[in-house]
């Protein structure tokens, strides 16, 4: 039994597996992007990039690369007028430097490669000559091609006086972003201990583990030995699994309290928020309802007990309920069909848009103070409760009761029929 690469058969898989990363290599040298070359040798780009970088196992051996795709990283360079847009080209430097000779603004300059301004601002702020501004094209552009080749020896490294300081920082339990702020205060006119926080970051998560000592490590705030990966804020992930429709979309006229039937809801939680009850306002006459959950406040409980609740209430008072982001509510799609009412919810971290509730919720710790039991009131207790509040003249209301506003809504429905 052989293993076959190329047409070519091997005895032992080392063997076909030496051959296959040497064509590897050959692929990147010829000019193939990482990605195109692991899928002609028939691997994943990740398998590639172990080849390339080496590896660093969980027990914190370092393994070397197996791949070597860095020599020759100075020689001829490609053209890059008709290939990649990522670096400038030696004909856009020089055409740069004539319309800054021209007196052209940053804009301006810009539009003609087609470039966006921040890229040209940033190349005449770095490659300009630092005696007297002036920017050469010919030396920007070798400025620009010294910096292009990889790898580049790391900034941080053991036997440096920027190693040593980031080490005592981090041994003193100072942040990376503390220690790196420190630097400019300490050595003001050294530009050699400059390190901002996330190049710290890297030296100590993503260089190899014997760069930094793992005890550095652990006198991070949070102690962990590898970076916790975040996501990006732009692309955050669907609260529910069932698509939610945010408080922005919700209608001008809520917003003036002009119609009535729109209603802020939340819960009141107990010890440990271990129990729970849940509290319905509505906008226009702070009118207010309570919601029993003796069997506990998953999502399930608290949609069923909404539409039990407010499934008893004339149509014209279901417009609209507006919830925070709680959990609780998953199953908001349920509530919407089947009590034919839209459900909003607020952005994360907003309570003053759902202001009605917050305040009533305040109100209603008078009967239900932080720290209790909440799952022994059984519905009938909790409405008895409710009638206190609803029977208050408030001064919002022109010192009329919320249960006076509401019987009035219901005659004039009534009517209406």
């Amino acid at each position: 039994m052989g293993y076959e690469f190329e047409g070519v058969v091997y005895g032992r898989l080392r063997d076909m597996q030496a051959a296959r990363r040497a064509r590897y290599a050959e692929l990147l040298k010829a000019g193939m992007n990482f990605t195109q070359a692991a899928h002609a040798v028939g691997v994943s780009k990740r398998t590639g990039k172990v080849w390339r970088n080496g590896r660093t196992r969980s027990t914190g051996r370092n393994e070397r690369p197996l791949v070597d795709w860095y020599a020759g990283r100075m020689g001829p360079e490609r053209d890059r007028q008709a290939g990649t847009r990522r670096h400038l080209s030696e004909d856009e430097h020089i055409e740069i430097a004539d319309l800054v000779q021209a007196g052209e603004g940053v804009r301006a300059i810009a539009r003609r490669p087609g470039r966006s301004p921040s890229t040209i601002s940033r190349e005449l702020r770095r490659n300009a000559h630092p005696r007297d501004g002036v920017y050469q094209p010919r030396r920007a552009h070798q400025i620009a091609r010294s910096r292009r080749p990889r790898p580049k020896e790391r900034k941080i490294r053991p036997g440096t006086a920027l190693y040593d300081y980031v080490a005592a920082g981090l041994e003193h339990h100072w942040s990376p972003e503390q220690t790196g702020r420190r630097m400019l205060l300490d050595f003001p006119d050294n530009e050699a201990m400059r390190a901002c926080h996330e190049t710290i970051y890297q030296a100590i998560y993503v260089q190899c583990k014997g760069e930094l000592r793992k005890d550095l490590a652990k006198a991070l705030r949070k102690g962990r030995a590898a970076r916790r990966p975040r996501n990006d804020g732009q692309c955050r992930r669907p609260r529910f699994r069932e698509p939610m429709v945010m408080i922005s979309e919700r209608p001008a006229d809520v917003a003036d309290r002009a119609v009535p039937g729109h209603w802020e809801g939340d819960l009141i939680c107990g010890t440990a928020n271990r129990s729970a009850i849940g509290t319905l306002v509505e906008r226009t006459t702070r009118y207010t309802l309570l919601l029993a959950l003796p069997d506990g406040h998953d999502a399930e409980h608290v949609q069923q007990a909404i539409i039990d609740k407010m499934g008893r209430l004339p149509r014209p008072l279901l417009n609209s309920l507006t919830w925070d982001q709680g959990g609780e509510l998953a199953l908001h799609r349920r509530i919407t069909a089947a009590l034919d009412m839209q459900v909003y919810f607020c952005d994360p971290h907003s309570p003053w848009q759902r202001g009605t509730n917050e305040n009533t919720n305040g109100l209603l710790r008078q009967y239900f103070p932080k720290g209790t039991d909440l799952s022994g009131y059984s519905q009938d207790y909790l409405d008895a409760v409710a009638d206190e509040p609803d029977d208050r003249p408030r001064k919002t209301l022109d010192w009329a009761k919320p249960a006076e506003r509401i019987i009035e809504l219901f005659n004039t429905i009534q009517y209406a029929q």
